[in-house]
C-alpha cells in the first residue's frame, strides 16, 4: 500500500498534528510505503489555497490522509482514496458572518462530501459535527490522539514550597486569566508555553505571579518543560481532545484539568477535574495537590495507568483498519 500524509505548511508554533502522525508512522506495517507531503505555503489567501491544493492533487497515492487544518484540499483529491481527520470545529463555532459561511463550506461541508472517510479524535468532536453539519454518522470514525514515545515517566521530587506549574497555551480557550487569579498568593513559578500578549503580561504582573514564558519551541524542549514541572494545569474551556492531558500523565505529573468533555473523558481518574469557569475550584485543586502527598501520588499513579490506552501502537492499528478498508475497496 502506498500512503500519502497531507500536512499543513510547517510552523514554528503549531506542531501537535504533525507529532501525532509522526508517532503513528513508527508503528505502521513494513508493507506500507508512506510519504509526508507538506503544503508549500500557508493557507492564507485564495491563490495560496489553490496552489497547495494543486500540489496535493499531483501527490496522490493508494490512500490520501489529510491530517487536519487544510481540509479544503479534499476538493482536488480522489474521493474514494481520501480520508480526512478533523480535530475540532472551534473555528466555525467562534466565527460569524461571511467568515463563518466560508469556513463552513470550504473547510467542512464540501470536504465532508469529497472524502470517503472522516476520522475525529473524540466522541465529543463527533457529536459536535453531527449537531452542526449534515453528514452520515456512519462516515465518521473516532480514532483518538496518541501519546508520543518522547513522553516517558520521569520521576521528580515534588517542590511543595514553590512548585513549578505548567500551563500549555495562551489563546482565549486556554483559560489563562482564571488560572492566574486562582494562583494569587500561592508561592509558585508559573511556566507558560505560548506567546503572551501585553494584556496578559500586565495581568501576571498585577497578580504578582512569578512566571517564565517560552514559545516557538522545538518539540524536544516542550518535553523537557513537562519533566521540570511539578503540576500541569490544563483547565481549557474548549478542546477537540486535549493532548496535554496525556503528556502530563505519561511524564508522571500531577494533573488538573476541566470537568467538561473531552478533557475529563481523556483524563479518566488520573486528574483532579474542576469547573474551568470557577476560579475557586481551580485554586482549591492546586492547594490540595500541593498539600496532600497521598492525593498527589494517587493521581500520578492513575494517570500512568490511564495513558496506556493511548499508545501510538494502538492508534496506528486503528488507522490501519481504515487504510485497508479504503485500499481494498478500490
Amino acid at each position: 500500500m502506498k500512503l500519502t500524509y497531507i500536512f499543513r505548511h510547517p510552523s514554528p508554533v503549531f506542531h501537535s498534528i504533525e507529532e501525532q502522525f509522526f508517532a503513528v508512522q513508527n508503528y505502521l506495517p513494513k508493507s506500507v510505503e508512506f510519504q509526508n507531503v507538506f503544503a508549500k505555503y500557508d493557507s492564507k489567501g485564495l491563490l495560496k489555497r489553490i496552489a497547495i491544493s494543486l500540489q496535493f492533487a499531483f501527490n496522490q497515492a493508494d490512500v490520501n490522509h489529510i491530517t487536519g487544518d487544510i481540509h479544503f484540499v479534499a476538493l482536488f483529491l480522489k474521493k474514494r482514496k481520501t480520508i480526512l481527520t478533523v480535530h475540532d470545529i472551534g473555528s466555525v463555532l467562534n466565527a460569524s458572518g461571511l467568515k463563518n459561511k466560508i469556513l463552513r463550506y470550504f473547510w467542512f461541508t464540501m470536504p465532508f462530501a469529497r472524502v470517503c472517510k472522516v476520522t475525529v479524535i473524540s466522541e465529543f468532536t463527533k457529536r459536535e459535527i453531527l449537531k452542526t453539519f449534515k453528514i452520515n454518522p456512519e462516515k465518521i470514525t473516532v480514532v483518538p490522539d496518541c501519546i508520543s514515545d518522547a513522553f516517558t515517566f520521569s520521576p521528580k521530587e515534588f517542590n511543595s514550597t514553590r512548585p513549578n506549574i505548567l500551563q500549555i497555551g495562551t489563546k482565549d480557550n486556554k483559560n489563562l486569566p482564571r488560572l492566574v487569579d486562582a494562583l494569587r498568593g500561592i508561592p509558585c513559578t508559573l511556566t507558560i508555553v505560548g506567546r503572551l500578549t501585553n494584556d496578559q503580561r500586565r495581568m501576571l504582573s498585577d497578580a504578582e505571579i512569578d512566571y517564565q514564558n517560552a514559545f516557538n519551541l522545538p518539540f524536544a524542549d516542550i518535553v523537557k518543560l513537562y519533566r521540570r514541572a511539578d503540576i500541569v494545569c490544563f483547565v481549557s474551556l474548549y478542546e477537540g481532545f486535549g493532548v496535554p492531558v496525556l503528556e502530563a500523565q505519561a511524564t508522571g505529573r500531577a494533573l488538573i484539568t476541566s470537568n467538561i468533555a473531552p478533557m475529563c473523558d481523556v483524563a479518566g481518574s488520573g486528574a483532579i477535574t474542576v469547573n474551568p469557569y470557577e476560579i475557586s475550584e481551580i485554586r482549591e485543586a492546586l492547594l490540595r495537590i500541593i498539600e496532600d502527598e497521598n492525593l498527589r501520588n494517587g493521581i500520578i499513579s492513575k494517570g500512568l495507568e490511564n495513558v496506556k490506552q493511548y499508545t501510538a501502537q494502538a492508534v496506528a492499528n486503528r488507522y490501519m483498519e481504515i487504510y485497508n478498508e479504503i485500499s481494498n475497496s478500490q
